[in-house]
């Protein structure tokens, strides 16, 4: 019975380190799907496609993960227990906006249904929003650790 309890224990952080494994994934996810976007766009280099990454990151941001990132840095806050599951980062529906990304950005690539273009000013933008979020996840680990929020 205690063996149990004490694996529970090693599965458990500190609830301000959820800040900081959120941002360690969306900063890892935000980079891998920026450097796809980044490699996609030799020969599509424009001012358009710039400027259409450009709007994709605003979208993404203000619309889906500057809110997110608010959300859960709220959540996290607000728990009163000190030791959180370390998988507490999240919930479950934005585990499972995760999964349905990864899968429709997978089949995206594998199954060619898009034009590199796309790739390019797509993944681009979407990875610049994504790498924001681990950088704001970041941020306010630091800001709770200096109690300022």
């Amino acid at each position: 019975m205690f063996r149990g309890h004490r694996e529970v224990l090693i599965m458990k952080v500190k609830k301000e380190n959820l800040l900081i494994i959120a941002s360690l994934v969306w900063l890892a996810a935000g980079f891998n799907i920026l450097r796809i976007g980044i490699k996609s766009y030799a020969g599509y280099v424009t001012i358009l496609n710039l400027f259409l990454s450009i709007v994709v990151f605003l979208v993404f941001w203000f619309m889906v993960f500057y809110k997110l990132t608010v959300k859960h840095t709220d959540r996290i806050r607000k728990y009163e227990e000190e030791l959180q599951f370390f998988l507490k980062f999240f919930d479950v529906k934005s585990f499972c906006i995760m999964a349905f990304m990864m899968i429709f950005g997978i089949s995206i690539r594998t199954f060619n249904l898009a034009p590199d273009v796309f790739i390019a000013v797509f993944y681009t933008g979407l990875g610049t929003a994504l790498f924001g979020a681990g950088l704001l996840f970041g941020r306010n680990y630091y800001k709770y650790k200096q109690n300022l929020i």
